[in-house]
């Protein structure tokens, strides 16, 4: 496997709206929160944004923002054909290095959402809660160099 990230551009925007939305229906249903593709389309101009691919095929998308204390996931999703086959655990890691600068890596997750356990086996506790939500972080410090 050849995992990788690419920057995402404008024309990636479709595809990264749809399959959050497919994702999180199910949850915004159960939760009684309503969709909006305009808002995600503005949050998605504010943020970082990845395709996660393996060669040259893309499985999914990361959505990135940070300040000064955190590097923030506000998405992370996977094509259901793409999934558990390494790529999200993979891509944790890689966010908890780009994280280093910031010291920590943050991310909600809903509490019913099965993915909280792929998060606490990449090493995100849980820190907190909001209604529907788990907030989750990892300390993330560089090792000192010797």
């Amino acid at each position: 496997m050849a995992f990788h990230l690419k920057a995402a551009t404008d024309q990636d925007l479709p595809f990264a709206r749809t399959l959050t939305h497919e994702a999180m229906h199910d949850y915004y249903q159960l939760y009684g929160l309503l969709w909006s593709d305009n808002g995600f389309d503005i949050a998605w101009a504010g943020r970082e944004n990845w395709l996660i691919c393996n060669d040259s095929v893309v499985m999914g998308f990361i959505s990135l923002s940070r300040d000064s204390r955190a590097l923030y996931i506000r998405e992370l999703h996977m094509l259901e054909t793409c999934r558990k086959q390494g790529a999200g655990s993979w891509v944790l890691a890689q966010m908890a290095l780009k994280a280093q600068a910031q010291g920590l890596l943050r991310l909600t997750v809903f509490k019913t959402n099965p993915a909280r356990r792929l998060y606490q086996r990449q090493g995100l506790s849980i820190v907190g809660e909001e209604d529907c939500f788990w907030r989750m972080e990892l300390e993330c410090r560089a090792a000192p160099l010797d």
